[in-house]
């Protein structure tokens, strides 16, 4: 008796051993469907994230005209587009008040006619002296033919008329040098004046068309059709927008006009990720303030000098540029953006997620499914991901492993 009650006794703890081991494997993580992955085949993609900035590839600063052959005056706007605007090419974006201009061309114009006029005035009596010179070059050369004509009568005239006769022709010789070296100085000093009158009349014409386009850069208009937006600028100790009725210098940008169809982000890469990000990658990026768009792009550029942090001076960045495919109204300049680029993929890899694996110092492994408890896998890792992991070696395609490998065997 004794015997049998030990038997029974040892037959129920080994019962109870069983169902205890039944309902440990029973409540283990792997047995329900949400706690276990199988090993499958796919693309594997690794990325990397880096935030950056948007901006229009297309984009004209347009700023108050500088005045030509003028110094610096200030320019009053009195119209001014509204920021944010839609517009077309040829719109009309600023305009500054155009009377100084209009003024300065008048009085320009008036000088420049003036000048004119004395030059008209100048040649007329120029020709009359040319006329006058030609009249006394010409009687001159008939005094000396007609001297010419008494000193050949000189063989027969006594001796005292033929010498009268040859200090005549002489003299209208000497005449006829006179004035034609007189209307050849009056030439030359009539031409060197009127040379100088066309110099000035040239400076004037020059300041005139200066003063005309100086009154057409009062008008700006868009060069392309985009969006304007107005600058801002400090006043006083704030920063705020533009507006009409405000004197601004010559050169101060006033309004940009930026074309949101073609957009690209100006992004800084990590200097432990510039070694993966190369152009011609094709990237993945969301704006900040629109998390529910996504773009996609590719890679441009990729600066080849590096560039220092401002919040963290010891940390090195590249500057990229990510073309933006597509358009969207919410596609803006100067958004925030993160852009996740794809620096590895690889097809038809047998794959797990992240948390299925344990990496440690020995090796990799995983909680695999056997019947109906899970038993510690030791695999190789090709690839890690932050989501993915490439199998090697040690599980086969089908494999079920536990989801979360945290929790050890």
């Amino acid at each position: 008796m004794a015997v049998g009650a030990a038997a029974l006794v040892l037959a129920a703890g080994a019962w109870g051993c069983r169902s205890a081991q039944s309902q440990s494997s029973q409540s283990a993580p792997g047995n329900s469907a949400t706690a276990t992955v199988t090993a499958r085949r796919g693309t594997f993609v690794r990325t990397v994230r880096v935030a950056g900035i948007t901006e229009a590839v297309r984009s004209a600063a347009l700023a108050a005209p500088r005045m030509a052959g003028q110094g610096n005056p200030t320019l009053v706007i009195t119209r001014l587009v509204k920021s944010g605007s839609r517009v077309r090419a040829g719109d009309v974006l600023v305009e500054f008040d155009p009377q100084a201009q209009i003024r300065a061309a008048f009085d320009r114009l008036t000088d420049f006619q003036e000048m004119e006029q004395q030059i008209r005035r100048v040649e007329a009596e120029q020709a009359a002296q040319y006329a006058g010179d030609e009249t006394a070059m010409t009687r001159a050369q008939n005094d000396v033919g007609r001297a010419e004509l008494e000193v050949r009568k000189n063989r027969v005239l006594p001796a005292i008329e033929a010498e009268k006769n040859n200090l005549s022709l002489e003299e209208t010789q000497a005449r006829l040098v006179e004035v034609r070296e007189a209307r050849g100085l009056r030439r030359r000093t009539a031409e060197a004046d009127m040379m100088i009158m066309q110099i000035r009349r040239e400076r004037l014409e020059r300041a005139l068309r200066h003063a005309e386009q100086n009154a057409a850069y009062m008008v700006v208009k868009a060069p392309f059709e985009g969006i304007a937006i107005v600058q801002p600028v400090f006043k006083g100790s704030a920063m705020t927008e533009i507006q009409e009725g405000d004197e601004v210098r010559p050169g101060m940008p006033i309004v940009s006009v930026v074309d949101p169809g073609t957009m690209q982000v100006r992004a800084r890469v990590s200097q432990i990720d510039a070694a993966l990000v190369a152009a011609g990658q094709s990237v993945r990026l969301t704006l900040d303030a629109y998390p529910g768009l996504l773009f996609q792009g590719v890679v441009k550029q990729v600066a080849p000098l590096a560039i220092t942090s401002t919040v963290t001076p010891p940390v090195r960045s590249f500057v990229a540029l990510v073309s933006v495919a597509g358009s969207d109204a919410s596609m803006m300049p100067d958004l925030s953006a993160a852009v996740d680029v794809t620096v590895q993929k690889r097809e038809q890899v047998l794959m797990l997620p992240r948390e299925a694996v344990v990496i440690e110092a020995g090796g990799a492994w995983v909680r695999l499914r056997k019947g109906r408890s899970f038993t510690r896998q030791a695999i190789a890792v090709a690839e890690v991901s932050e989501e993915q992991v490439v199998v090697q070696s040690g599980l086969s395609e089908g494999a079920v492993v536990a989801r979360s490998a945290a929790g050890g065997v």
